[in-house]
């Protein structure tokens, strides 16, 4: 009996030990199936192939509708290693225009991703090529066409501007989570700066797969499928035949136009020369483009228009001038004398105030106005009151948007240079500096350094008498108008409205009555104001500037030209920004500005190798 009851309990000890194992399994199996789903993701993804579908990217128009960046379809060539059957290696060479070797190359990095997941055989293959492979890729189990879609241009133009589309890097897809590798993104222009608005939105298509990952059909017939959404076109300021002309005028020049509409802030034309085309920058042959495009001595990579720092030369008078007048260390009838024992000077007749003194781009005249300008008197000590000159001086050139980045909607724009007190103290010593020690600045030179878009922008300002509006380049989103402040707000200056009057009309003298220094900018149907500049180059010849707007009432466009190594401002830079003007207010230029300037512009070619 006690024997029985032994074996009793036994019993009772391993039931209650299968008892727990079950529990254990009912658990683990109850966690594998509902709690974690990565188990049944895991089973998902053997038994379904997700497709991403590419949306096509947003079209480009320029102000007036014309198509400047559209989209071409392209495709992928995806493989799965374990469908591969032998192949005829040769024809597939030959089909997809690469070698042999390469073939067995991508076979092989795509078998050690995965025998049994897709990976890209070969990337942007055009509409051509896919074509005549389509016709034989029965020949090839195991391959298969994903599309997609690549910038075209319909003009070689604004490359600089547009931008261009490349493949993410690692990088890339660490900071943002919607992308993945293989993945496109705007690089740069307009591309890079509306990225968002011009992507879309990615879709996902879901097929049923067999074990060998062969698909079979619609999962849940498409019921979970996502759409790809198109991205938003945009409609640029840009005026698509004003930049063409002005690529046209600076081909074979090293140098930049920046034009804008005043009244708005609108980017009718900006151009970099020397340029590219921005097919070069698409498809397989970008790597390749882009290395030679690197490497060429000329920098066409680099936008001048943007990017660039320059001296302004005389065309900064006018900026000191109009300080000169606020901080009423001059009036408008203050003379001095064209001492060249100051700083050299052209032979021009005497000036008698502010106004014939920018009409003949007088030196010693704007020396003495920076003199008064920085010492003003407030202090006996001459390095103490030249401090507090710069401060003011430097507020004041930071109304005008120098010395700062504006918040245009491009991106990699340069600031620029209003050299302060910090730089002063930390190049020479603290009051160990005054007027003597920085004067070139009074003309232009020295240390102030401006960005082309920003001397276009100086152009409006002149123009608006005393205001701007921040330059842009996206008028519409869509079917929506730009909504940002910044492009709708006015940005005065810190200038009273009263000083533009007179420096109005000096640029009009400048360009209309003799001893101007911008008659080769006349035109006999615009009235055209406007100031030169002739920067010096310590590497070679000096820089030719112009700054304009016209016309003179109710201004409808402002520029700048800027030609490097060519001399004189009224010599080459003049007579271009009377072209670009003549043709954005007229649309066409007159047989005479053909005749007297174009084609003397357009025959001079300094870098023509």
């Amino acid at each position: 009996m006690q024997l029985n009851d032994q074996y009793i309990d036994r019993k009772w000890v391993v039931g209650g030990i299968f008892a727990v194992f079950i529990l254990i399994f009912i658990i683990r199996l109850f966690f594998i199936q509902v709690a974690d789903n990565k188990y049944s993701m895991s089973a998902d993804s053997n038994s379904q192939r997700h497709m991403i579908q590419y949306p096509a990217r947003g079209l480009v128009y320029d102000r007036n509708g014309i198509l400047l960046v559209h989209n071409q379809a392209a495709y992928d060539l995806m493989v799965i290693p374990r469908q591969v059957l032998p192949f005829d290696t040769l024809l597939l060479a030959e089909l997809l225009d690469i070698d042999v070797k390469l073939i067995r190359d991508r076979i092989y990095k795509a078998k050690i991703y995965s025998r049994y997941k897709p990976s890209i055989f070969l990337k942007q293959i055009s509409v051509s090529r896919y074509a005549r492979f389509q016709e034989h890729m029965f020949k090839f189990p195991g391959f298969y066409i994903q599309s997609r879609t690549l910038r075209d241009y319909p003009r070689p133009m604004a490359a600089h501007l547009l931008g261009y589309v490349g493949e993410v890097n690692d990088d890339m897809v660490k900071k943002n989570p919607y992308y993945s590798s293989g993945d496109y993104i705007g690089i740069s222009g307009i591309e890079k700066s509306y990225e968002e608005v011009l992507r879309g939105a990615k879709g996902n298509k879901i097929f049923l797969v067999d074990v060998h990952n062969r698909i079979k059909g619609e999962f849940m017939n498409g019921a979970l499928d996502k759409q790809a959404v198109q991205g938003l076109d945009l409609t640029t300021t840009l005026d698509a035949e004003l930049q063409e002309y002005g690529e046209k005028l600076m081909a074979f020049k090293s140098g930049s136009i920046v034009a804008i509409e005043p009244q708005t802030g609108e980017i009718l034309a900006l151009v970099s020369s020397p340029t590219y085309d921005p097919k070069m920058l698409v498809g397989r042959k970008r790597s390749k483009n882009y290395s030679i495009l690197q490497k060429d001595e000329l920098k066409p990579l680099f936008n001048r228009a943007l990017t660039a720092q320059y001296p302004p030369g005389s065309i900064f008078k006018i900026v000191n001038g109009l300080i000169g007048l606020q901080e009423e260390v001059i009036n408008l009838e203050t003379h001095f004398e064209c001492d060249k024992s100051l700083v050299g000077c052209h032979n021009h007749p005497p000036n008698n105030g502010i106004i014939k003194a920018i009409q003949y781009s007088c030196n010693p005249y704007f020396n003495q106005v920076y003199r008064r300008v920085v010492q003003q008197g407030t202090d006996k000590n001459r390095f103490v009151d030249s401090r507090y000159g710069v401060k003011r001086w430097v507020e004041l050139c930071q109304s005008f948007g120098l010395g700062q980045t504006l918040p245009i909607d491009v991106p990699n724009l340069s600031s620029g240079s209003i050299p302060g007190l910090k730089y002063y103290d930390k190049k020479y010593g603290k009051n160990q500096w005054a007027f003597s020690t920085i004067a070139s600045n009074a003309i232009g030179q020295g240390e102030v350094m401006i960005v082309p878009l920003q001397m276009a922008n100086l152009a409006a300002i002149f123009a608006n008498s005393g205001y701007y509006i921040v330059p842009h380049i996206v008028k519409k989103i869509g079917e929506n108008p730009t909504s940002k402040d910044e492009y709708t707000q006015r940005r005065y200056t810190g200038i009273d409205h009263k000083w533009f009057v007179p420096v109005k009309e000096a640029m009009y003298a400048v360009v209309n009555e003799a001893g101007g220094t911008a008659r080769l900018a006349r035109n006999d149907s615009i009235v055209i104001c406007g100031k030169t500049g002739t920067v010096q180059n310590p590497h070679g010849e000096d820089h030719s500037v112009f700054i304009a707007f016209a016309p003179r009432e109710n201004p409808q466009i402002a520029l700048v030209v800027y030609v490097e190594n060519t001399g004189f401002g009224g010599t080459w830079a003049a007579p271009i920004a009377s072209l670009i003007i003549e043709k954005y207010l007229h649309r066409v230029v007159s047989a005479k500005s053909v005749e007297e300037k174009e084609k003397r512009i357009i025959e001079y070619t300094p870098l023509k190798k």
